[in-house]
């Protein structure tokens, strides 16, 4: 009788805390739907207070963070303070100063984090495209006029532009219910707002939208307003949209050696199906 034949255990693929973060993240978007309509206009009239004029000028931290440092720091903010952070009101908001302005107003933005490993479906599932070098800064036009924030609150421009509702001119002018919020770089060179996400867009919030609707949204919507155009009397910077990629081959030799008329600071990595998490690091940079 032939002896038994021993059999090896099977053993799993070993999965990353990057990958392990990412997975985290969709199955957050599918179990927590939150009321991302009361956050944009509430990031939306805090923006466009203006009691933040004598915010301390802070140097801006990096936006992205290796993985290790990211994720203990989402650790040790998580919690009492994490809640306290996201759930304050308008009037609350507009009224912090220095560091506590900075943090509220940091934990709006999606932030990216380094990619360290080549995630499964990359081709399949992703997007890529250049990151303008320049100042990250929220967007928003209501009430006929158009502000530009930094991550730390202070204003970096007010100026009157074609978004909806952006100045004071009857082809824009509307409703204050009818508020833009725009993800941002402000690219010195050429005086131009690259528009790398889409939060909200006449008073429709955007932040539990797939990335593969705000990109179309916002290359639709976008030019239907002539934000594109060149400057004018009453549209003081020209918007642009950055171009975006399926995360093949060709296009990440696209995103990283095309020809683009603004200086590339990295490429950032965008999934398909995520929607805006503010404060979290949904997206991912190199």
């Amino acid at each position: 009788m032939a002896p038994p034949v021993e059999r090896l255990p099977l053993k799993r693929r070993a999965i990353s805390d990057q990958q392990r973060r990412r997975d985290i993240a969709l199955l957050r978007q599918a179990q927590a739907r939150r009321d991302a309509q009361n956050q944009a206009r509430c990031l939306a009239s805090a923006i466009l207070s203006d009691p933040t004029a004598d915010i301390e000028r802070e140097p801006l931290e990096p936006e992205c963070e290796p993985a290790g440092h990211a994720e203990a720091k989402a650790l040790a903010e998580s919690g009492d303070a994490e809640d306290a952070s996201s759930e304050m009101d308008v009037l609350q908001a507009s009224k912090l100063r220095g560091p506590k302005a900075r943090r509220w107003f940091s934990r709006q933005l999606m932030l990216p984090e380094w990619m360290i490993d080549v995630p499964p479906r990359l081709s399949v599932d992703w997007y890529v495209f250049p990151r303008p070098a320049g100042k990250r800064c929220f967007v928003v036009s209501s009430n006929g006029t158009t502000i530009s924030r930094l991550r730390n609150g202070t204003v970096l421009h007010r100026f009157p532009s074609a978004l909806p509702n952006g100045a004071r001119t009857k082809e824009v002018l509307g409703p204050a219910s009818l508020f833009s919020i725009l993800d941002c770089v402000f690219h010195e060179h050429d005086q131009t707002y690259y528009v790398i996400d889409m939060i909200c867009w006449r008073g429709y919030s955007l932040y539990d939208c797939t990335a593969e609707f705000r990109f179309f949204w916002l290359n639709s919507k976008l030019a239907e307003t002539g934000a594109c155009n060149p400057p004018s009397f009453y549209h003081k910077y020209r918007f642009s949209v950055v171009p975006v990629y399926d995360c093949d081959q060709a296009g990440i030799l696209a995103a990283y050696t095309g020809h683009l008329p603004f200086i590339r600071d990295g490429l950032l990595f965008y999934n398909r199906v995520v929607g805006y998490f503010y404060a979290k690091f949904s997206s991912f940079g190199c």
